[in-house]
């Protein structure tokens, strides 16, 4: 019995000697495995980074594209509209007129029609007479 416990007593202050001597290296072994586990984070980390910026850049030049594809489409519109208005004083005039009678607030409003000259007629007389 004695002998057993000798024997335990032994093997334990072997094993805790052998801890002790152990015990650096590990907390420098532990020490790496951490610092190459954050290195690996941050690498990881920048990836995500790199890979959203070049997301977004690719998105802008998609919708840079689409606006220029948008007014092409909008000037060719309005070289149609242009080329079909040409020599259309009457109908241009017309619509003119329309507007204006549509106009919300007419009350106060003087409007003003171009003769065939293209002056309007002035009626400043008629305006200081009102006063």
């Amino acid at each position: 019995m004695k002998r057993n416990i000798l024997l335990a007593a032994v093997l334990g202050a072997t094993v805790i000697l052998t801890g002790c001597d152990m015990y650096p290296p590990y907390r420098v072994y532990s020490q790496k495995m951490e610092g190459e586990a954050e290195l690996a984070k941050a690498n990881y980390s920048k990836q995500v980074q790199i890979q959203d910026a070049l997301a977004k850049k690719e998105s802008a030049k998609a919708l840079a594209d689409a606006e220029v594809i948008r007014a092409e489409g909008v000037a060719k519109a309005n070289a149609i509209i242009g080329d079909s208005l040409k020599g259309n004083d009457a109908y241009l005039r017309y619509l003119w007129i329309n507007k204006l009678a549509d106009s919300e607030d007419k009350h106060g409003q003087v409007i003003y029609v171009p003769t065939e000259a293209g002056l309007p007629i002035l009626e400043a007389n008629r305006l200081q007479q009102a006063k």
